[in-house]
């Protein structure tokens, strides 16, 4: 059997705690256990060494003087946390030691050695140090940031404020939850009671209230708060945030003023547009109409007089008015699309293109062109826009064809989906003078001319209209091309229509 010393060796042997015991003035190192040796990391060769000899790198230290008081007083030290930078395994570093030196009592009362226990808690030391550096960065940001932080204990409604929350809510000494509520405009009662009902689901609270200022004013506060439960899911605290958006309010209102203002001055602008448009179909539809009768009825009695430079000369007064007159009217339709509702149908595409052939019967004779579409879908929509829209494209294709090359139109559809929402996606190709890719997109702005008037006819207002009516529609419009190769439309429509009217 083992003695009762050889039991306590062996406790002392294996206990995880470090321990070591030391005898005389140079603390001779009289007993170690195994975790002390790992935590000195000096190999296991120590007893009978001096306490220096073995760590003489904390001999500035006081440990050395601490443990020599305890021999000489027989009063136990303690200390917490303490910094020792130690050579362990030839390397330096730094940990953090719970550390006592207790004095050995023999039969008499007289103290012979000194035991030393110690706990490594470096890791523990650094983990807290870590928690009160970001606990100090984050109440940092929030004094900064001006947001007010609470704490209310719903079993006594106590509350916890901090001094942001204090100065927002105009505080100078604590005050209870029913406080605090007085504070808040008795019209805004029933939003908090609103919150809190939802709260009972969310678990969160959120809500904007007025409250009384120091000076008697009312302030706009906005208020948070998160409600935590205990094991029985019973709640029991609330923590949250309050912030002061008076200054988020005012502007708010400013901005609503702004676009009150500014959309009346839009419909202003709108109307006075209206009215130009108006001016312009009733009062030069008129004079355009004359200046093309008197041109023509000099032309008819007095053609035998005239020189041909003159007659061309007359010519080109009457292309002139055309050209007005083509401006007029795209002016008209163009400011005018807006104002206009117009009730949704069922709209067969294959009749308008057929009606399309129809209105440019002439030109497609004289240019001996082909449109040739497959099976289209029926859709929605205002059928006189959608007639303008591929009425404006196909007579593009004809206007921009190459001299020596009869045109050839080709009109095909597929079905796609757009954000869930069923699409036709309409092409037309043709064999024209095709589109400089770099100007794909600028074709459609209004007044927009890539060409010559002199070469090609136009008011510049066609495809921004085009761009206009299929936005009108919640639907799309690109254009893509070479040079010399031909353009292609890509229209995209919705088959329906969300809404009764356009």
């Amino acid at each position: 059997m083992h003695s009762e010393t050889g039991i306590l060796k062996d406790i002392v042997a294996n206990t995880p705690m470090p321990i070591a015991v030391y005898r005389g003035d140079e603390l001779i190192i009289e007993l170690i256990n195994n975790a002390m040796i790992d935590a000195w990391g000096k190999g296991d060769q120590l007893i009978g060494k001096k306490y220096l000899e073995v760590l003489p790198e904390v001999k500035n230290e006081v440990f050395f003087t601490e443990a020599r008081n305890v021999l000489k007083t027989g009063i136990p030290f303690h200390e917490n946390n303490k910094k020792v930078e130690l050579f362990i395994n030839g390397k330096l570093k730094t940990h953090y030691f719970n550390y006592s030196f207790i004095p050995l009592l023999d039969a008499e009362g007289n103290v012979y050695a000194v035991m030393n226990t110690g706990v490594d808690v470096t890791d523990l030391y650094l983990a807290k140090q870590q928690i009160q550096s970001t606990e100090e960065r984050l109440r940092i940001a929030i004094e900064s940031s001006g947001i007010g932080t609470y704490e209310i204990d719903l079993a006594t409604n106590d509350i916890k404020t901090c001094n942001n929350f204090n100065t927002i809510f105009s505080l100078e000494n604590a005050i209870s939850r029913n406080e605090i509520i007085l504070k808040l405009l008795p019209d805004d009662l029933p939003v908090r009671e609103e919150a809190f009902r939802d709260a009972e689901k969310a678990e969160t609270i959120s809500y904007e209230t007025k409250i009384s200022a120091k000076d008697n004013s009312l302030r706009w506060v906005k208020i948070n708060g998160r409600i935590l439960y205990d094991e029985n899911n019973v709640s029991k605290t609330i923590i949250g945030t309050v912030q002061d958006i008076q200054e988020h309010k005012q502007f708010e209102d400013e901005l609503k003023k702004q676009v009150s203002e500014n959309t009346e001055e839009l419909k202003r602008s709108n109307d006075d547009l209206l009215h130009f448009a108006n001016i312009v179909s009733h009062d030069l539809r008129e004079p355009v109409r004359k200046i093309k009768i008197f041109n023509n009825l000099i032309r008819n009695e007095m053609q035998a007089s005239f020189s041909d430079k003159t007659i061309k000369q007359l010519d080109k007064i009457n292309q002139s008015a055309d050209r007005m007159q083509s401006i007029i009217e795209g002016i008209l339709s163009y400011s005018t699309l807006d104002n206009k509702r117009q009730i949704i149908e069922k709209i067969n595409l294959n009749e308008i293109i057929e009606n399309i052939k129809t209105d440019l019967e002439l030109i497609v004779k004289e240019k001996k062109a082909v449109i040739l579409s497959n099976n289209l879908p029926v859709i929605q929509g205002a059928p006189i826009l959608i007639n303008q829209l591929f009425l404006n494209i196909i007579h593009n294709a004809l206007k921009f064809s190459k001299p020596d090359e009869p045109p050839k139109i080709n009109v095909n559809s597929i079905l796609i989906h757009i954000d869930e929402v069923e699409f036709v996606q309409i092409t037309i190709t043709d064999n024209g003078i095709g589109l400089d890719e770099a100007y794909a997109e600028r074709i459609f702005n209004t007044f927009e001319r890539l060409h010559s008037k002199d070469q090609y006819e136009g008011n510049g207002l066609g495809l921004s209209l085009c761009r206009k009516i299929a936005h009108r529609h919640h639907g799309f419009i690109n254009a893509k091309g070479k040079k010399e190769d031909g353009a292609e439309f890509v229209i995209q429509l919705p088959l329906l229509q969300a809404e009764h009217s356009l």
